[in-house]
């Protein structure tokens, strides 16, 4: 093979590093109970399988964009749901899950070596993936002073954030618009959880109280894998600065990136009914409940988790003596460290699971 493995520029992938955990954990009398990932559960909307079916004859090529129809839906559901304006079709563009997309942002929007890419302290990993696979240098901060004299090309923000949870107001986040434009760079907000909001508001950084009015310098990203229990369908989509959304499909035009039609379809249904993701916040506020419950009676602190579907805990040790404790109960969680070395002493608790399994955690933690 010619060069150097695009591979090594990556670290090992972290779940890969739990597996002597989860055959722990699976030995228990009554199974395991894997709360690590966050995958959903519960069923996938019928209005989103009707839709699929019915746009199953698809026999030519689907565009890179995204149909009219899927983008219109867009632009109504973030007006419908969080009373944002401003938006139109042109400023959105369809994409194969939210993760194909953040890790392949950063090449395709030109990032170089040598460029800095800013992504919070505590992390989803993928951002990390995207600034190496560009070969540039990643700053992990959740403060804009770490980044000096130097000005990053491209920032990474998640609210309500993976692993954490937490959640921020408009002033938080205008403070990132801010500094973003007055540094040059491009403001990427990672808000797949905005529907799973428990305490405070969901706000996005395409609020115009948030960008003044403009979406210069600044995209969103968006998931149906959650609010839809789709993520088996691996459909989601990027919003706003309209010359950032016409430099994506122009590069993604040539590599192949397009929605399948009836997956298209599919999204565009769901985005149009709001009964299906109220009643699964529902499922989801219960088994938080529970769990939290669960935890705090076995000597856990929850910290931040106001948002998203997870747990951030600590026992107040280090996250892999954590996780082989959790493991001799049956139960596997996300070591903390997965997402940076300010997670050391946390594991992350995904309430995704079913009824009953979220059920035997809380008995077995009691």
């Amino acid at each position: 093979m010619p060069g150097v493995r695009v591979s090594e520029r990556f670290p090992d992938f972290p779940w890969d590093t739990i597996a002597a955990a989860k055959a722990r954990a699976a030995e228990h009398p009554d199974g395991l109970v894997d709360l690590s990932i966050g995958t959903p559960v519960d069923p996938t909307p019928e209005v989103a399988r009707q839709a699929l079916i019915a746009a199953a004859d698809s026999p030519g090529y689907p565009t890179v964009l995204g149909p009219e129809s899927l983008r219109r839906a867009v632009v109504d559901w973030l007006e419908r749901r969080f009373a944002i304006t401003g938006v139109g079709t042109e400023n959105v563009l369809a994409t194969i899950g939210s993760k194909e997309l953040i890790a392949n942002l950063c090449v395709q929007l030109g990032v170089s070596p040598g460029d800095v890419v800013g992504l919070p302290e505590t992390a989803y990993p993928t951002y990390a993936v995207s600034a190496a696979y560009a070969g540039a240098t990643a700053i992990p901060t959740d403060s804009r002073v770490a980044f000096g004299p130097q000005r990053p090309k491209l920032v990474f923000i998640n609210f309500p954030a993976n692993p954490h949870g937490r959640v921020v107001g408009r002033e938080h986040l205008k403070a990132w618009v801010d500094f973003c434009r007055e540094s040059g760079a491009l403001l990427v907000s990672d808000e797949c959880y905005l529907e799973f909001v428990w305490e405070g508001e969901p706000v996005s950084v395409l609020d115009p109280e948030v960008n003044g009015g403009s979406l210069d310098g600044i995209i969103a990203l968006h998931s149906l894998s959650k609010r839809s229990n789709m993520a088996g369908y691996r459909d989601a989509f990027v919003v706003g600065d309209r010359s950032v959304v016409a430099e994506l499909l122009a590069v993604r035009k040539h590599l192949g990136f397009m929605l399948p039609t009836p997956v298209a379809a599919a999204m565009q249904a769901a985005l149009g009914d709001d009964v299906h993701v109220d009643e699964q916040r529902e499922r989801y506020l219960a088994r938080r409940s529970t769990l939290r419950a669960a935890l705090e009676g076995a000597g856990f602190r929850i910290d931040h988790s106001q948002g998203s579907l997870y747990l951030w805990a600590t026992r107040g040790e280090p996250c892999r003596e954590t996780v082989d404790w959790l493991a001799d109960r049956g139960i596997l969680v996300a070591p903390g460290d997965f997402y940076g070395a300010t997670g050391s002493h946390h594991v992350r608790f995904a309430f995704t699971a079913t009824d009953e399994r979220i059920a035997a955690a809380a008995a077995r933690l009691a």
